[in-house]
């Protein structure tokens, strides 16, 4: 199969119809294999997925590292092909404890500056502050990006969970590529305010979490035991009987994939592309197992009786519990 390809919004790059979400290879779902890791980035290269997703925090530098090592090891044709997003700001301790988020335009060129070491990159394709810095206004960040931009250090200005007030004040600094979301079909709150402001301002949306952090991937079970260093052992989605809910609802949807001949992550994937061209999912896959799964998701054609049929089965708020715990809820833009 041909992997098709979308535009990030009117002024970003054409990149691959799925993306491949790196952060799980190095942090917040417990340990991950480094072999199996830079094999998974490499089979998605070979497949024709060519975003490869990232964030400086993820792993204190880990993520970057592995996927600059990721990077160099692949065919040069493959490596030549490969786009960068990658988010900054988030403040980690030794611990690995969240201190906060830092937007001042000095800030922003150091953390650019490090990402390019580690990547070992010349420029990165997209950049973008992972939550707004509330000491900071958007548009001293944005126009610290735009500065790199000039500089030939960064191409293209992404946005990350910010508001419709905060994107518009954003797209009036420098041209925004997109807005990377959380997005699935538990998790719509974009869908009132967000997206209708990207479309009006031609700024796509790379849509993260499309699976829920597995929780509607038809793989997660009640009795897991999840790590102690794992996000989900902390999120309210997973608790008690909103886990319970919330796997009743995946139950749901199985049957409709069985009828489709597909698996629960590949129509739940398939959902998240069928909600416009401008939306380009991102894969969280850690083994070539899942990726393969999750990439069989672009073959999958979902008509209005299918919708609809998905629409009954998950309406939109089915969710039972919030998608981060109540003290991170606050820096989200869309809820």
């Amino acid at each position: 199969m041909t992997m098709q390809t979308r535009t990030l919004g009117t002024t970003g790059p054409q990149v691959s119809a799925l993306g491949l979400g790196c952060m799980g290879m190095s942090a917040l779902y417990g340990g991950a294999d480094r072999a199996e890791s830079i094999a998974t980035i490499h089979a998605a290269l070979e497949a024709g997925v060519t975003l490869l997703d990232t964030g400086d925090f993820y792993g204190m530098g880990h993520n970057e590292l592995l996927i600059g090592e990721a990077l160099r090891s692949a065919p040069t044709a493959r490596r030549e092909q490969a786009l960068v997003s990658v988010k900054f700001g988030a403040l980690r301790d030794p611990d690995g404890g969240w201190s906060g988020y830092d937007g001042r335009p000095a800030a922003v060129k150091n953390f650019a500056a490090y990402s390019l070491q580690r990547l070992g990159v010349d420029h990165i394709d997209v950049y973008r502050i992972a939550r707004l810095d509330p000491a900071v206004p958007v548009e001293e960040t944005v126009g610290a990006i735009a500065e790199l931009i000039e500089k030939g250090y960064v191409r293209h200005v992404g946005l990350s969970e910010v508001g419709a007030d905060t994107i518009r004040r954003a797209a009036a600094t420098a041209p925004v590529s997109d807005l990377q979301i959380e997005y699935s079909l538990i998790s719509r709150g974009i869908e009132a305010e967000v997206l209708p402001v990207t479309r009006e301002l031609g700024i796509g949306i790379t849509a993260y979490g499309v699976l829920s952090r597995g929780l509607i991937s038809g793989h997660f079970t009640a009795d897991r035991q999840l790590a102690a260093n794992d996000f989900r052992a902390m999120s309210p989605r997973f608790q008690g009987e909103n886990l319970q809910h919330n796997l009743s609802l995946v139950e749901a949807l199985r049957k409709i994939a069985e009828q489709k001949g597909v698996s629960v992550a590949q129509i739940a994937i398939a959902w998240v592309l069928s909600r416009g061209e401008d939306i380009v999912p991102l894969v969280g896959a850690r083994t070539r197992e899942r990726l393969t799964e999750s990439l069989g998701a672009a073959a999958v054609t979902l008509d209005a009786a299918d919708l609809a049929a998905i629409e009954r089965a998950v309406p939109a708020d089915a969710a039972a519990g919030d998608r981060y715990p109540a003290a991170q809820m606050s820096h989200l833009g869309a809820k």
